[in-house]
């Protein structure tokens, strides 16, 4: 039996691979919930891109401020010495390399780290493009945060990206319900997966070539 990581889970496992000091900032979705599992000891200062910084967890039910939100409208807490400002200054600190690591989700990535969150191609849907480009290429690391298959059982780590690009070579590990990825250059290999699911398993449910994560030296070719 495979027991999958549940959201909560996924969260926090991302959240544990953020170190002290770093500025943060979390997509729209999924990685929103990484907030509530930051430790409040550690110095980690969270960025919204519509001009939060020092941004906190999401309030207690019922204690919502709903002047105080990030780029997802969701209700978030200000962490002491917090600050707001205008959103072109935001973008600004995104796409000036100021942003340590950003968390997004993805309706694709490649086994070469790039990106596609933004477009299906699907006739009928709305592109949501945000500001999840000047985040892919302007962050030092992106991290991606997401279910590993669709609900047709399609696999989101593919050899190569079919949707529209947000970015090349931009993602550096995966964080899904099934396992965590490292992707790159020397293609996919994986870090941890749930008990139950084997390499081979894994292998098959992707479709893609997969090794065993060598640690951090592999990450950075």
């Amino acid at each position: 039996m495979i027991n999958r990581f549940n959201r909560d889970q996924m969260a926090a496992r991302v959240a544990s691979d953020i170190p002290e000091g770093a500025y943060v900032n979390l997509g729209i979705g999924l990685p929103t919930m990484v907030a509530n599992f930051l430790p409040q000891e550690r110095d980690i200062f969270l960025q919204s891109e519509n001009g939060l910084l020092g941004m906190g967890p999401q309030p207690p039910a019922g204690e919502e401020d709903w002047e105080l939100i990030n780029a997802g409208k969701q209700a978030v807490t200000l962490r002491q010495g917090g600050s707001y400002f205008h959103h072109g200054d935001s973008f600004a600190m995104m796409r000036g390399g100021h942003i340590d690591i950003c968390v997004l989700g993805a309706f694709q990535v490649s086994i070469r780290g790039d990106l596609a969150n933004w477009h299906t191609g699907e006739a009928g849907t709305i592109p949501a493009v945000g500001g999840a480009m000047d985040l892919a290429v302007g962050a030092k690391q992106t991290f991606v945060m997401m279910e590993l298959l669709t609900k047709q059982g399609d696999s989101k780590l593919v050899e190569t990206c079919t949707y529209p690009l947000t970015g090349l070579s931009c993602v550096s590990r995966i964080y899904t319900d099934l396992a965590v990825f490292s992707v790159g250059s020397t293609g996919a290999s994986v870090i941890e997966m749930v008990d139950g699911l084997s390499l081979d398993n894994l292998r098959k449910l992707t479709g893609v070539p997969l090794s065993e994560f060598r640690g951090e030296a592999e990450s950075r070719q």
